[in-house]
Parts: structure tokens; C-alpha cells; sequence
């Protein structure tokens, strides 16, 4: 068996958007290194000043070099068969996959990681990168970040663990060991305790900081998408450079897990999570009478002269608010303002015939009261009942003023006191969770009060 040991610099990004600029291969076939490769590449764009402050290589050094489909046959001869080794084995592994991909071949050979080889190697170490490694193990690194450079550091210290710990590699090589897309310092077996069910998770790094809050209907499929996913490469390696440890709460439902999520990202402010930004203008959601009786919805911005039912920071936001009340109450999206064509043109069975005048405004404007009954319900004092962690257990929320205020898991049907409930601080944001949610609850499922002490 023979292992090509790789590193490659490029000019940053993602593999989809990023170039490579250099690649250094060492072929080790088990006992020793047998020929080594390395050139620089024309990755076929700028290259970034900051990433030329790393590395060294500038665009002059790349200009006559080669392209990457032209050292293509030559590097497919020297990687086919092989198994693909490197530091952080997924972020050479992919710039070189795409690259291939680019030219009409499919690059999928086994891989190993020297990052996760060295845990199980060397247990134990505050840090598992190639740097703080090399330095542990008295390796040299005769050109940090650069291809060759740090692929011969890596490929000494893959010639250490095969020859002292010649099991760790082979059973990392077992066929669907469920490892691969795991951030290097993050163990299976931690993978395998996150369960499956509905709630809050938290990412936490090496010095124990929680760098990322998330919710999911399925906490570890959820977790597995971070890392194995195209969306947001960038950040998914950056996570997975970081990533140590996971945490998690059971919610219940997805309700609760997205006020829980937006409660701790306002406690914790994690690095990785996008703070919330105010728009430059608000949209509204407008509400009026036709001349033949309909009662008509219409999304519009606001403005000082005129004051919306709810507002929103996006008419998108707007649109999708309005469209979870066509959909709960039957309403007609002409008359919402979201269609120009009767609905039986599109075949739109939702609507029941007001666009065409064959429902009468009374029977329609009395599904449109029951809308605006639950919106001006929402801006009161109410408390809402959803499913609890287990069996037998529901989740109250309490509302003042559209934002949650106090919540608890109680083992009880009839909502409580909610004085009762603990606590929790205000967060606007909250309030547009209760707004996009609440059209999906069943009336039992809600309890409005005058005051906090009203029962």
C-alpha cells in the first residue's frame, strides 16, 4: 500500500471559488518516502496580498508557472491508487477534487488525516496542528506554509505514527468508519452520543468558548451538515479548525428550540454567528376595505403617515408572514395583494371564490377578522403551550408586549401562573418568532391575559 502525502497553498476561499497555487506530494509506501513532487501553479487569478504575507508567493512567481490541467496527467499518475494523505486532510482533498472535477475527472480516493492520527498517536496534546505538532515532536518544518515545506514535515510525522502506532492508520482505513467529515479534533465517539431529537447545540473550541449556537429538528444530522455540506465553505472550515466539543439542550419543538437559539446567541454572541443588523427601512403590512365589501391585504414600506397592522425588516419577511395567513384561514392572495390573476387561473384551490366574486364578503371577511383577531392578540400578554422534552411534559412561553418574557417545562396540561415560569431577559427578535409561528397553532394552544397575574 502506498500513501501520497499532500499539501497544496492557494489563494484562499473555498475550493468552488478558490485557485490552487502550489502542491508538494511525498509518496511514503509504508516503510519510507520513495519520490517526492512539488511545483508552483497558475491558479488562473489574483492572489490576495494577505494570503502573499503567508505564504510568500506572489502573483510575479506564478505567472509562467503551469496551470493546473497542465500538470494534470502527471499528478493523476502520482495520486491514482494511492491514499491520500495530509494535515486537515479534507481542505487539500477538496481544492484537489474540484480541480479534477474541472476537467471532467472524479478524484475519490481514500484519505487519512495526520491531524486525527495524532490524537489517537500522541493523546493528550493541547493542540494538533502542524506547527505546535512538529514542535512536540522535534520534527523540522523547513518552510512553513509552503507546499513542500510542510508536506515533508507531515509526511516524517505520518512515518512516525505508521511505524510506532501502525494500527491507528490501518483501522482508520476501515471502510465507512464515519470519521471523515468530522472537524480533525472531534472524537467519533462524541458524534455518536448527539441525539437525534429536536433542540439547541453549542460548538465549543479548545479553550472551552462557545464559538457557534444552532437549532435542528435532528441536533446530529444537523452537526454532520455543518462539516459535509457544499453551503458556506468557508465557514465550515473554520469551524472545523476550532471545533473540540459540542453541547446541547432538547427543546421539544421548533418553536421553542428558535427562542432558545435566539435567547443564547444574545447571552453568548459566539464569533461564528452573524449578529442581527437593523434595515435602513421597515415594511408594513396594510389592511382596507374595497368598494365591494372585500377585505383586502396589501405589503407596502412604511411611513410616517401610515401605520401598518405589524411591521417587518424585509418584504420578503412581509410576504411570507401574509402567505402563513392565506394558508391558515383560506384567504385569496388577489385580494392580498400577492397575486394580479384570479386564483382559478392558476388553479388555486386555497381561495374559495372571492377574486371571482363566487364567496360572498361576509363569509370572507369573517375568516379575514379571525386573521387580524390572532395579530392584535399577539401584541398582548399571552402564553403559549407546546410540546414538552418527554412524555407527559409541555413547554410555556409567555409573551408581554410580543416578546418572550418567561418560559418552563412543567409536567401540567392547564397553563400556569406566569409567575410561575422563570424568567428570561427581553429580545426583540423573539417577537418576529411568535409572529412567524403563531398561525400554526391550534387555538387551545394559545392563552391570552390582561395582566400577569390574570389566570
Amino acid at each position: 500500500m502506498e500513501f501520497a502525502i499532500v499539501d497544496i497553498e492557494t489563494t484562499g476561499g473555498s475550493p468552488a471559488g478558490g485557485g490552487i497555487t502550489e502542491i508538494a506530494v511525498v509518496i511514503h509506501d509504508g516503510e519510507a518516502i520513495t519520490r517526492e513532487f512539488q511545483t508552483l501553479i497558475n491558479p488562473g487569478q489574483s492572489i490576495p496580498p494577505y494570503i502573499t504575507g503567508l505564504t510568500g508567493i506572489d502573483n510575479s512567481m506564478v505567472r509562467d508557472a503551469p496551470a493546473f490541467q497542465e500538470i494534470e496527467e502527471e499528478l493523476w499518475e502520482l495520486l491514482d491508487g494511492k491514499v491520500f494523505v495530509a494535515h486537515s486532510v479534507n481542505f487539500d482533498y477538496g481544492f484537489i477534487k474540484e480541480a479534477f472535477l474541472k476537467l471532467g475527472r472524479e478524484f475519490k480516493p481514500q484519505k487519512l488525516c495526520t491531524v486525527r492520527l495524532s490524537r489517537k498517536a500522541f493523546p493528550g496534546l493541547t493542540s494538533y496542528s502542524l506547527g505546535r505538532i512538529c514542535e512536540n515532536q522535534k520534527i523540522p518544518i523547513l518552510a512553513r506554509h509552503r507546499a513542500m515545506g510542510d508536506a515533508k514535515a507531515t509526511a516524517i510525522l505520518f512515518d512516525r505514527i505508521i511505524k510506532g502506532s501502525q494500527d491507528v492508520v490501518f483501522s482508520s482505513l476501515k471502510k465507512n468508519s464515519g470519521e471523515a467529515f468530522l472537524p480533525p479534533n472531534f472524537s467519533l465517539a462524541k458524534f455518536r452520543q448527539i441525539p437525534e431529537s429536536c433542540g439547541v447545540y453549542y460548538m465549543i473550541n479548545g479553550k472551552g468558548k462557545v464559538v457557534y449556537v444552532g437549532k435542528a429538528l435532528n441536533i446530529r444530522d444537523r452537526f454532520k451538515g455543518h462539516f459535509s455540506g457544499g453551503v458556506l465553505p468557508q465557514l465550515k472550515q473554520q469551524l472545523k479548525a476550532e471545533v473540540t466539543d459540542l453541547q446541547w439542550q432538547l427543546t421539544g419543538s421548533e418553536v421553542m428550540a428558535l427562542l432558545v437559539e435566539t435567547l443564547e446567541i444574545k447571552r453568548l454572541w459566539p464569533k461564528f454567528n452573524s449578529a442581527l443588523k437593523l434595515p435602513k427601512s421597515l415594511w408594513g403590512l396594510f389592511h382596507y376595505q374595497d368598494g365591494s365589501g372585500y377585505f383586502r391585504f396589501q405589503v407596502a414600506k412604511v411611513t410616517k403617515n401610515l401605520r401598518p397592522l405589524e411591521t417587518f425588516f424585509s418584504a420578503e419577511e412581509a410576504n411570507q408572514f401574509l402567505k402563513s395567513g392565506i394558508e391558515s384561514y383560506r384567504l385569496c392572495q388577489k385580494l392580498c395583494g400577492l397575486r394580479k390573476v384570479t386564483c382559478e387561473v392558476v388553479q388555486d384551490d386555497t381561495c374559495l371564490g372571492a377574486c371571482k366574486s363566487s364567496e360572498l364578503p361576509d363569509a370572507y371577511n369573517a375568516r379575514v377578522e379571525e386573521f387580524l383577531t390572532l395579530i392584535y392578540e399577539s401584541k398582548k400578554n399571552l402564553m403559549l403551550s407546546l410540546p414538552g422534552r418527554a412524555e407527559g411534559e409541555n413547554a410555556f412561553c409567555y409573551f408581554e408586549g410580543g416578546m418572550l418574557s418567561r418560559y418552563a417545562y412543567l409536567k401540567c396540561e392547564d397553563f400556569p401562573d406566569p409567575g410561575k415560569l422563570e424568567v428570561v431577559p427581553r429580545v426583540p427578535e423573539t417577537f418576529y418568532i411568535l409572529r412567524q409561528y403563531i398561525h400554526q397553532l391550534e387555538m387551545d394552544q394559545i392563552r391570552v391575559f390582561s395582566t400577569l397575574t390574570d389566570r
